[in-house]
């Protein structure tokens, strides 16, 4: 890595369910972070010879004929498309839906979001030409070109996963307009070059090729050096979950399996909502505490957090149980419990989700041995080494944690010719910095934790409906 800038955009919450951004702010962000990057780095755009971007998954950006963005977008965390999921799975039947998409149908995704739009904002949904996902907005501001990547079309249920193709009938029944969307391509095909426009703002040189990237997991997975069936990415960022590559089809109504940026691998994954927990526990109840502090905190208690669980269920769950009226909860507090505790807690709770996600994929046939991990979460010892007391998997950890951005800059690197393949590229770029094995001490204490976690859910998952 040469250098690295970043830059803020806010999430609104504006109806209890509802979670949005203005894709605007992507692109001011956008903007802002690459002037940084190359002013730090001192090089030259010219420099550049080639852009990737990964974005988060499930938007539904609506934009004009004039490539404008219409409203804001729904993003992943959004659930207001409950109804159109439960009346599309009683006209057309959930099954079914599934056996094409590989997918269980959920609010969350784009193609519900989509339909919303249709019924509740016709206003809108009138004038959109087409529906962009994060990074194809991005791609579009660079370059005005319309892309939909492979790795982001497990968002629409339509989307045959066997044949990585749209399906007309059944899109039909749904009555969507699969001209809203377009064309589907490969993450790493060059897809147009920086516009004159777009150089005067974000500072990339006029004419630098931009591929069309994908999503922030898949790159991440990538970044991460998992081009191979078989390899696993852990995911420690504002959501959670891990990414286990397969090289065959292989779907279970209970994960989330989606196209790899690398051609010709699947990725079952496994997604929880969970991994802003520790965000929200430090803007709550710690501001004046940083994470390193909270790690440093978290590290003075016992595994097990003397019995304290949580339920990191902060806005519903995704993988493996589908409900986004879940709740989260901390379970056994009393006044012997510290700010400390909290802490481990919820390090512990993020541990637990990751632990079911990787039980339910072992059961569906996906046996996983070692996870690279991946994400802020990563920066932290301690919660690295409890995901792997509570897995008892053994988790190694790159020298990057901005992984996504090192995927998107290989997808981008692949398609400018500087390495022949992704295998290349992840040998040249990828280094493991540290690796955690399971303590086998903690593994008693953990499981008996584990089974208090899985009932919780199911005993309190009727409440306050």
């Amino acid at each position: 890595m040469a250098a690295e800038a970043s830059a803020p955009y806010p999430v609104s919450y504006p109806r209890p369910g509802w979670a949005e951004q203005d894709a605007e702010e992507w692109w001011r962000a956008v903007c802002l972070a690459a002037r940084k990057t190359l002013e730090i780095s001192g090089a030259d755009s010219a420099q550049i010879i080639g852009v990737g971007v990964d974005g988060q998954s499930w938007s539904a950006v609506p934009v004009d004929r004039l490539g404008r963005s219409l409203c804001p977008t729904p993003i992943w965390m959004d659930t207001r498309a409950a109804d159109v999921c439960a009346r599309l799975a009683r006209e057309i039947g959930g099954e079914r839906i599934f056996g094409v998409s590989g997918n269980p149908l959920s609010p969350s995704y784009s193609l519900p979001k989509i339909l919303w739009m249709r019924e509740n904002r016709p206003e809108v949904y009138e004038k959109t030409a087409c529906f962009l996902q994060s990074n194809s907005f991005i791609v579009y501001r660079l370059t005005g070109a319309l892309t939909q990547d492979l790795s982001q079309c497990y968002a629409f249920a339509c989307f045959d996963m066997r044949k990585a193709a749209f399906d007309a009938e059944i899109a039909g029944e749904m009555g969507f307009d699969l001209s809203l969307i377009p064309e589907a391509v490969l993450s790493h095909q060059a897809v147009g070059k920086v516009t004159k426009e777009a150089a005067a703002q974000c500072g990339l040189a006029e004419g630098t090729p931009v591929a069309a990237g994908g999503l922030d997991a898949a790159c991440a997975t990538l970044g991460c050096g998992v081009v191979r069936a078989g390899q696993t990415q852990e995911q420690g960022g504002q959501a959670s979950g891990m990414s286990i590559c397969m090289e065959k089809y292989h779907a279970d109504p209970r994960l989330i399996l989606g196209c790899h940026v690398v051609p010709g691998q699947w990725l079952l994954q496994g997604g929880s909502v969970g991994g802003g927990s520790l965000k929200w526990l430090r803007d709550s109840l710690f501001p004046d505490l940083t994470f390193e502090e909270m790690s440093r905190m978290a590290e003075t208690v016992p595994a097990g957090s003397d019995g304290l669980v949580f339920l990191p269920y902060m806005a519903g769950e995704r993988s493996p149980v589908w409900d986004p009226a879940a709740k989260g909860a901390f379970f056994g507090l009393d006044f012997a419990k510290t700010r400390a505790h909290m802490a481990r807690a919820v390090m512990e709770g993020v541990a637990f989700s990751l632990r079911h996600n990787l039980e339910t994929a072992a059961n569906a046939g996906a046996e996983v041995s070692v996870m690279n991990a991946v994400g802020g979460a990563a920066n932290s010892l301690v919660w690295t080494q409890i995901k792997a007391d509570v897995t008892g998997k053994p988790i190694e950890v790159p020298s990057s944690d901005t992984a996504g951005t090192l995927g998107a800059a290989m997808l981008a690197g692949v398609a400018a010719g500087v390495w022949g393949g992704f295998g290349e590229a992840a040998a040249k770029t990828v280094r493991i910095t540290r690796r955690h094995q399971p303590d086998g001490k903690n593994r008693s204490v953990y499981d008996r934790q584990y089974r208090v976690y899985r009932e919780l859910y199911e005993d309190t998952k009727g409440l306050g409906r």
